[in-house]
């Protein structure tokens, strides 16, 4: 039930309307550019079109009713606390969504709420009070418009007083010109103290069956939205985006042993299958609660130091980009050390990278289209040796020359750097990081991505699957509730931290690098990719390959009681070595074929 705005008084249908009758202000000076514009993600729900030109059905207008105010409330949320009188700003034939978007507004906020749109039909504007155009403001397009490109207008939005101004266009519309010094924003920039962006998904219908699949590629701005929980990962939908397609209706899962012979053949990638998930036993399950318990504090130290250099050095509103999917708890927990200490509420996704093939070309290209590059910071867990680190910056560099986009830094922002690799840390020091211990049911019960010719297209996101059938023992959100509830207690020693770290040298050494090089040399494996440097990697080696031996630091403690369980129950001998760089180093089984045997003769079935 909101009410259509009245018109104003003689005003065309672009100029701004209102649903209170209020005295229309006199114009003012335009005031100095805004230094930045509020980008509102709306979370607007895949497949929706929004509006009309596309034909719009009483299902579509059921699930525009059900998810209005929700939508409305973000764009109340990142509205200043003393904005009283609010422009919602269309975009061309962009009507009916803005104009909800405006209606849902007015509603549930004491704001007096004025809609409009931008047009490409010019009109004469004359300061008279009585005349109904009174402002025109003059941009370029910013739509890549079919009839090339021109001037665009916004009439009776200079002058207006407006504490606010939320544009809203579609993502085809979301464009460097709309950046641009002399593009829209920065016009509204001149004449209002806050410009916010709301991107409603270019509507793309489906292609009908036994159409040509020939098309050219898909734009970015038509990529699919990222997905979010509940449909798919069990955190919360503002947590995280996924820019990754849903497999989990897909048969991927191969017994351990069947993949690892075949990838050391050489005869399959280790992304395109996935490992049978891990079930923990009863005492396994312990263990990670205790280790829980006794690094939670030291885990939000760490991960209060990454954050506060991310924002003092990288970006004052960074864009996190977490690698799927041992980064996407840390990136949540950036994200909400953010929220926690400087009230910020930053956008967060995940991504898929594969060694050997790269990061997935497709999310990045979505990334460009709607962030700038420039803020994008990379979330990792920790380094092993360095290599997705490697493959990271030769990544970027390719996406760069292949598509003309540049801005993004490749330097990744991890928890902990044992292996010196980056420059942005929580830590180096190889500690446990509990969410390490466990696969999908500490990571928003999401498996590893996945990358096959025959799932994954040229104009696809990376895969993974939803396991939605181990919710009950899902432990993701316990184990970010653990480690926030300890902000509080080392904010101050963790700004403390970040702030010497701020003034001191942390060029990377690759010490890790040079141990593993050394290890792989000592142990006649001859092949880097099977060393696994750290907790978090041995670990993995535990859970997902077939191992062959673990080396562990003389005197390491209880963050690896975890280890020497999985490796008890593998049958995996522990080795402890003096000199080593790291808490332990996972081996994987060199030249693995079924059967085959270790340098002790033992053969590894299990």
């Amino acid at each position: 039930g909101a009410r259509f705005p009245a018109p104003l008084e003689g005003a065309s249908g672009t100029a701004p309307s209102r649903a209170r009758g209020t005295a229309r202000q006199a114009p003012t000076d335009p005031q100095p550019p805004s230094n930045s514009i509020t980008r509102v993600d709306l979370r607007w729900p895949g497949g929706l079109p929004d509006g009309g030109r596309h034909g719009f059905t009483p299902t579509h207008r059921t699930r525009l009713e059900a998810v209005l105010p929700a939508m409305a409330a973000r764009i109340a949320t990142a509205l200043p606390d003393n904005a009283h009188r609010v422009l919602i700003l269309g975009f061309e034939e962009l009507m009916y969504a803005p104009l909800r978007l405006a209606t849902e507004l007015e509603r549930t906020t004491s704001a007096e709420v004025r809609y409009s749109t931008t047009t490409r039909s010019p009109v004469l504007a004359v300061d008279d009070p009585g005349y109904a155009i009174r402002t025109r403001l003059v941009f370029p397009a910013h739509d890549d418009p079919a009839d090339g490109p021109g001037e665009r207008y916004a009439y009776n939005v200079a002058g207006a007083g407006f504490d606010a101004v939320v544009a809203v266009v579609d993502s085809v519309a979301d464009t460097p010109a709309l950046h641009a010094p002399d593009g829209l924003l920065a016009r509204l920039a001149e004449h209002t103290p806050h410009v916010l962006l709301a991107v409603v998904p270019s509507y793309v219908p489906a292609v009908p069956a036994g159409a040509a699949q020939d098309a050219p590629e898909r734009p970015a701005t038509m990529l699919p939205e990222p997905l979010r929980g509940p449909a798919f990962s069990s955190y919360a939908p503002e947590e995280v985006g996924w820019l990754l397609q849903d497999l989990s209706d897909v048969t991927l899962e191969a017994p351990t042993e069947e993949r690892e012979e075949a990838i050391q053949s050489g005869g399959a990638h280790y992304a395109e299958s996935l490992p049978v998930e891990y079930q923990p036993s009863e005492q396994y399950q312990q263990l990670f609660h205790n280790a829980l318990d006794a690094s939670s504090a030291r885990l939000a130290h760490a991960v209060g130091v990454v954050t506060e250099t991310v924002l003092a050095e990288r970006s004052p509103r960074p864009v996190l980009v977490s690698l799927a999917r041992a980064g996407t708890p840390v990136g949540i927990l950036m994200r909400r050390w953010a929220q926690h200490r400087h009230g910020l509420d930053l956008p967060h996704y995940a991504v898929s990278i594969v060694r050997g093939r790269g990061i997935d070309a497709n999310a990045l290209r979505r990334l460009a289209a709607h962030h700038d590059p420039r803020d994008v910071v990379f979330v990792d867990g920790w380094t092993g040796k360095g290599a997705i680190t490697r493959e990271l910056a030769q990544a970027v560099e390719k996406f760069e020359k292949t598509y003309g986009v540049s801005g993004f830094d490749p330097e990744i922002a991890v928890l902990a750097d044992p292996g010196s690799c980056v420059r942005t840390y929580g830590t180096r020091e190889d500690y446990l990081i509990p969410s390490a211990c466990l696969n999908s049911t500490v990571s928003g019960l999401i498996s590893r991505t996945v990358l096959r010719a025959d799932l994954v297209g040229p104009d696809d996101y990376h895969g993974a699957k939803y396991y939605r059938e181990l919710a009950d023992a899902d432990l993701s959100v316990a184990f970010l509730d653990a480690v926030s509830a300890r902000f509080e207690e080392v904010t101050e020693a963790a700004c403390a931290e970040a702030k010497e770290l701020l003034a001191a040298d942390r060029t990377p050494t690759w010490e890790g690098w040079a141990a593993v090089e050394r290890i792989s040399e000592e142990y006649g494996i001859h092949d880097v990719n099977l060393v696994k440097p750290g907790v978090g990697e041995t670990t993995r080696v535990l859970l997902r390959r077939v191992p062959w031996k673990v080396l562990a630091r003389a005197g390491a403690g209880s963050d690896l009681d975890h280890v020497r369980l999985l490796a008890e129950q593998r049958g995996v001998p522990v080795e402890e070595v003096a000199d080593l760089p790291y808490t332990c180093v996972g081996l994987i089984h060199p030249r693995y074929t079924r059967g085959a045997t270790g340098a002790d003769g033992t053969a590894v079935t299990r």
